[in-house]
This record gives structure tokens, C-alpha cells and sequence, in this order.
């Protein structure tokens, strides 16, 4: 039977690529919010869903199990950045981007631990902005840092049941939807020790191999995936 994975923010970009790579071999569920999909294999199953309200994680998770019956993978790819420079503050931007990028992996695990079993594998995508504050986006920086801690935390609480919670810290992705701007990019290349961005297949691989029996014995980690970035 093959496994099955969920992927929230699964309709462009990095979450697309993260869905593409599971459908080899996995049944594959994903979340978006105002990207309509594509085309997408028949077998997929793709979920509308807001992570910021309170009700979304448990419909999300019964909508998985009551289409495969099980599940074994989660992948936190859903992200929100909003601009926070010390002088402003935006209190409903702010309140959602940490309610997306810290507050819904929390919910997601709480609704579907009672499915997971002994080889599940939760990968939470993370940002070297985790150690690498940005610039006018301090906030962003911190839900990421949290998350960071959150799924170092989580490996120790799930390890004694078999579960395994890693995650991967993107550095400067080249997203085919959301080309960056010719300067910009040369400012990234410039610190880059390989010399080109991460692509979204990339990154997806990194979250392949964490979930992947092949890292069996790694829980608790962070894999940055930046191509050597500020080194």
C-alpha cells in the first residue's frame, strides 16, 4: 500500500514541486488558499483551506483519511511573509503570518497524531532567515526560528512513538511564478559560494530524503539548503 503524503501550500512553487516529487510513490494530499490548481494527476487530492482559522487543521486531516485511510508524511510548506519594520506595526498581518508559519503545523499534528504510526515523518520548511534575520522583516525571521525550535522540540516528544520531525531551511529559491529581480538576484549570487539559486525540485528532494526511510535515524534537524549562502 503506498504511503501517503500531505503538503500544505501545495499549489505553486516549492510546495508544487514537494507534491510532484511524492506523486511517484505516494498518494498525495495538499492545501491552498488563493493559488487555484493547475493541472494536477487524478489521484491528488487538493484541499482549500485557510491554516489561520481555527477549524481548518482537523477538516484538512479528516478530508486526508476519509479519502486514503491513512497518512505518513506531513510537510509544512505553507508560508507567509509580511513586511515588519520597527516603526509600523500591523497587527492582523502579523497575527496571520505567525499563525501560518507557526501556530498550523501544531494544529495539523495535534488533529493527525492519532492516525500516525511508527515510521511517520513530519518536514517543516524553514528559511535561513531563521538565523539570518531580514532586514524590515524581523517577525518573519522569528516564526521561522520558532518553527525551528517547535519541530526540535516535537522530535523529542514523537521520537519514543517511532515519529520523526526534521526540517528544511531554504535559502534564496528561484520560483519560476515569482521571478525575483535582476539586481536582487545578483545580490544573492554574490554570497552564494555555488554560484545559483536553489531551484523548487531542490529543495523538494531535501524534504524527500527526510521523510524517506533513507534517514531513518535523523529527527531533530534543520538542513539548510542555500547553496552555501553567506558563508
Amino acid at each position: 500500500m503506498n504511503k501517503v503524503a500531505l503538503i500544505t501550500g501545495g499549489a505553486r512553487g516549492i510546495g508544487k514541486a514537494i507534491a510532484e516529487g511524492f506523486a511517484y510513490d505516494h498518494h498525495v494530499a495538499f492545501t491552498w488558499l488563493s493559488t487555484t490548481p493547475q493541472t494536477m494527476p487524478s489521484d491528488m487530492l487538493a484541499l482549500q483551506a485557510d491554516l489561520t482559522r481555527p477549524d481548518a487543521a482537523q477538516a484538512v486531516i479528516d478530508a486526508v483519511i476519509a479519502r486514503f485511510g491513512r497518512l505518513d508524511v506531513i510537510v509544512n510548506n505553507a508560508g507567509l511573509v509580511a513586511s515588519s519594520p520597527p516603526d509600523q506595526v500591523d497587527p492582523d498581518a502579523l497575527q496571520a503570518q505567525l499563525a501560518v508559519n507557526l501556530l498550523a503545523p501544531g494544529a495539523l499534528l495535534a488533529a493527525a497524531l492519532p492516525h500516525l504510526q511508527e515510521g511517520a515523518a513530519i518536514v517543516n520548511i524553514s528559511s535561513v532567515n531563521a538565523v539570518l534575520p531580514p532586514k524590515g522583516a524581523a517577525l518573519y525571521g522569528a516564526s521561522k526560528a520558532g518553527l525551528n525550535l517547535w519541530t526540535k522540540a516535537m522530535a523529542k516528544e514523537l521520537g519514543p512513538r517511532g515519529i520523526r520531525v526534521n526540517a528544511v531551511a531554504p535559502g534564496a529559491v528561484n520560483i519560476p511564478e515569482e521571478p525575483r529581480p535582476d539586481d536582487l538576484t545578483a545580490l544573492f549570487l554574490a554570497e552564494t559560494a555555488l554560484g545559483r539559486l536553489a531551484r523548487p525540485q531542490d529543495i523538494a528532494e531535501a524534504v524527500r530524503f527526510l521523510a524517506s526511510d533513507a534517514a531513518g535515524a535523523i529527527t531533530g534537524e534543520v538542513l539548510t539548503v542555500s547553496g552555501g549562502y553567506r558563508l
